[in-house]
């Protein structure tokens, strides 16, 4: 890359978002995971959890097969280690929406499921797993919020609606395609994006990973502690801190100057 060091890359940065007016983040885990919500891959991530009294890993758990033939084991895993409904926006969801706010920002597309950008204010986001706080009866479609899906619980911790039906996340499970309208969107917004922000994301988990391949433009940031298979694809690497980079941005005049 052109420039070698990290402060003139954040410079780059920064002058990139002043002069872009249709801005696209995407992000994964990572940006949580300085919200206090640990991520699936890391050291201390979800994958690393033990499987509990069924044996199971985290993935096999968290799949739609046992939703529907062990349910039971699928919502102690899922109330115990996936429902941070406490956490907090920290100052990249902040920033994210007031670029927004001040019609630099296009759309927040991303990965995680615990609902902070709406939290610190975004309006157009493009959920791709889904939201934990949106859930719904598979008999009769009944939409319940999560504090009246958890008191909802029977005797061995299954969520049960009123007619009876077990009452579900609206999150994308192993085994379970991407919601079509919400990939469809997330392509719009990318390909459209003068500028493209890539945050907190292994870029592991296909068919979202995919996405960058819709950006055709000279401006594609990413930002990650850990490298990622495509970081080659980059115009501008920043190995830091989501946080820390956003920082910066947060500090930004409202309108970029």
């Amino acid at each position: 890359m052109k420039n070698d060091r990290l402060s003139e890359r954040l410079e780059t940065f920064e002058r990139w978002v002043r002069e872009s007016r249709r801005i696209v983040f995407f992000g994964g885990a990572g940006v949580s995971t300085e919200s206090g919500i640990p991520d699936f891959r890391g050291a201390a991530g979800l994958y690393r959890l033990p499987g509990g009294s069924v044996g199971m890993p985290p993935e096999e758990l968290l799949s739609a097969t046992t939703l529907e033939r062990n349910p039971e084991a699928f919502f102690a895993f899922y109330h115990r280690h996936m429902m941070y409904t406490s956490a907090l926006p920290h100052n990249a969801h902040r920033a994210l929406a007031r670029l927004e706010a001040a019609g630099r920002l296009d759309a927040v597309v991303t990965q995680n499921i615990d609902w902070l950008h709406q939290k610190a204010g975004s309006r157009r986001v493009f959920e791709l797993h889904g939201s934990i706080f949106r859930n719904h009866c598979v008999l009769c479609g009944t939409k319940y919020g999560i504090d009246e899906a958890t008191a909802l619980c029977d005797s061995v911790g299954v969520p049960r609606c009123a007619c009876g039906g077990m009452i579900r996340p609206d999150v994308v499970l192993y085994g379970e395609d991407l919601d079509p309208a919400i990939l469809r969107g997330s392509i719009a917004a990318i390909a459209a994006a003068d500028l493209l922000i890539v945050g907190g994301t292994s870029l592991t988990v296909y068919p979202a990973a995919a996405l960058i391949r819709y950006y055709s433009k000279d401006r594609l940031v990413m930002i990650n502690c850990e490298e990622t298979p495509l970081d080659a694809e980059a115009d501008l690497l920043l190995p830091v801190k989501i946080g820390e980079v956003f920082a910066r941005i947060e500090a930004m005049h409202p309108d970029g100057a």
